[in-house]
């Protein structure tokens, strides 16, 4: 099959639905790749480098539309674009079906087959790398900031100079969704002092762990709303909600709203009188502003100034990283094509006993299929009953249950007999060396062998000492001491070529536990 790449015609959208890289993959598929000219060029990839990577350039849209058998997109397709659609063709890419029933029509009318990107059930973690909101949600947070940092300007971190005392910026961010997290993490690791709100409790660890602070509404309610979005909340909590992001406006010197409810309005956020009270310079991002703001005075496209207040509504955020979008936009779709094509054989199958791809499916050979079934997700498992007593773990080497006395008794007793025989028969110095050997293996397994598997890892720094008694060991095998005449017993040769093994395994063990070692410590260091 034919994959077709046209160029995106939305004002300001300078993304592409396929970049070069991802082309190649493609090709490996089975797939035969086409590009219209000049449609990679707002991005920085240009015709030559989609020839290079093994795409055909075709000069017109309509050679796109009318000539491939499958049509990759970033924006909904306009009207002019449906028409030139071969019949039967499938299309994939964003569609939104609540906002564009009108498209939808026109699609079926064509009996299309599309696959909306945006209708992807999130709550399937397998999904995770067809997820193409939040991919983008990510960039628009993270270019909110500099957006901001721009507009603002000033300096995010504090600093003490010769010329004076510069204050950190204050950055409050509403939502702390996927957008609202990245621009957490962005603000925090530019010096700012950050902190920010969520409906739904479960995101303040995340916003605490990116450098964040956690403000609460006072009043109780959760706002999980599933699929990853929030839900609409109470008049109460959203009165509650009020009263604390005038108070945060009073104190911000950058506002980012990230407050979105799918097929919904953008809920109303800051008022006019909270920009009002903000301090002469300071700024809001407002990253809803292509369904309607979650500020007041917000403008749609535009930055405009009221009170003071700069206050910016542009709805291309994404694009405004255009290169860096298209390859996250173009993986994704890859790993969607991967799915639908696990034959690798150039030929998709839109299988509806799959979950993932039952969702992202609108419309199929021209028969509306949205909104899909709800997911059956497991069940959660029964409560336990009042003053049940939890049955014993079972370790990871065998059974919960403790060892009978009999059978503890029994081993014992085979235990000593052993021993017994070898400190009859066995020589003096074998009995020293037996002895360190027991000890050994006793240590070994209280300090290693029986310990949780969830300890492992740091366990492993610790080993380095019991690893550096074995390699002094080995070494003495290796090169034993001299006697008072300077003369030294070399050993046999079996016992070199153990002791040289040891001694090799045992650097590779050392070399390894300071790696982990190093790799934790700078899971804690910024």
């Amino acid at each position: 099959m034919r994959i077709g790449v046209p160029k995106e015609r939305a004002e300001g959208e300078k993304r592409v639905a396929t970049v070069p890289d991802v082309v190649a993959k493609l090709i490996k598929l089975g797939f035969t790749v086409a590009v219209e000219s000049g449609a990679g060029d707002a991005s920085n990839f240009d015709d030559d480098s989609y020839r290079a990577a093994g795409a055909e350039v075709l000069a017109s849209a309509a050679e796109i539309w009318g000539g491939c058998d499958i049509v990759f997109k970033v924006r909904p397709p306009a009207a002019d674009e449906v028409a030139l659609l071969r019949i039967g063709a499938t299309l994939i890419g964003f569609v939104w079906p609540a906002q564009n029933p009108q498209l939808m029509e026109q699609l079926a009318a064509r009996k299309a087959t599309v696959l909306a990107i945006d209708s992807l059930p999130r709550q399937l973690s397998r999904a995770q790398k067809m997820d193409a909101l939040t991919s983008m949600a990510g960039v628009s947070g993270y270019r909110a900031v500099i957006e901001a940092a721009n507009a603002f300007g000033r300096l995010f971190n504090g600093q003490v100079t010769a010329a004076g005392k510069i204050p950190p910026a204050k950055v409050f961010i509403a939502g702390a969704g996927v957008a609202g997290l990245a621009a957490i993490g962005t603000a925090a690791n530019m010096g700012a002092i950050v902190r920010a709100n969520d409906t739904r409790a479960e995101v303040a660890d995340q916003v605490v762990s990116l450098g964040g602070e956690f403000v609460k509404v006072d009043y109780e309610e959760e706002g999980s709303g599933g699929g990853g979005y929030a839900k609409v909340m109470s008049e109460g909590f959203q009165a509650a909600q009020r009263e604390m992001y005038a108070s945060q406006a009073k104190d911000a010197d950058i506002i980012i709203t990230t407050a979105l409810i799918p097929g919904k309005p953008a809920p109303r956020l800051i008022t006019a009188e909270m920009v009002q009270s903000m301090k002469p310079g300071s700024v809001i991002v407002d990253m809803a502003a292509e369904q309607g703001g979650n500020c007041e005075l917000t403008v749609p496209g535009e930055a405009v100034v009221r009170h003071g207040v700069t206050i910016v509504g542009y709805t291309d955020l994404v694009s405004r990283m255009a290169r860096q979008s298209s390859t996250l936009y173009s993986s994704n779709l890859l790993r969607l094509t991967e799915d639908l094509c696990k034959t690798k054989d150039g030929v998709i199958d839109v299988n509806f006993d799959d979950d993932a791809i039952r969702g992202l499916t609108v419309i199929k050979q021209g028969e509306v299929t949205w909104p899909p079934p709800p997911l059956k997700l497991p069940a959660p498992p029964p409560p336990k009953p009042a003053g049940a007593v939890a049955a014993p773990k079972a370790s990871a080497h065998g059974p919960g249950e403790p060892m009978s006395s009999k059978a503890l008794t029994i081993v014992f007793g085979v235990g000593a007999v052993l021993f017994a025989l070898v400190g009859l028969y066995a020589p003096v110095s074998f009995l020293a060396h037996f002895t360190v050997f027991v000890l050994a293996c006793f240590i070994g397994y209280m300090v290693i062998w029986n310990v949780t598997p969830a300890l492992h890892t740091p366990l492993m720094s610790v080993t380095n000492a019991i690893s550096s008694i074995i390699a002094i060991g080995a070494l003495i095998q290796i090169a034993p001491p001299l006697d008072a005449a300077g003369a030294a017993d070399r050993p046999h040769l079996l016992i070199l070529a153990l002791a040289v093994f040891a001694l090799a395994l045992t650097a590779i063990n050392m070399i390894g536990g300071f790696a982990v070692t190093q790799r934790m410590l700078a899971m804690f260091r910024k």
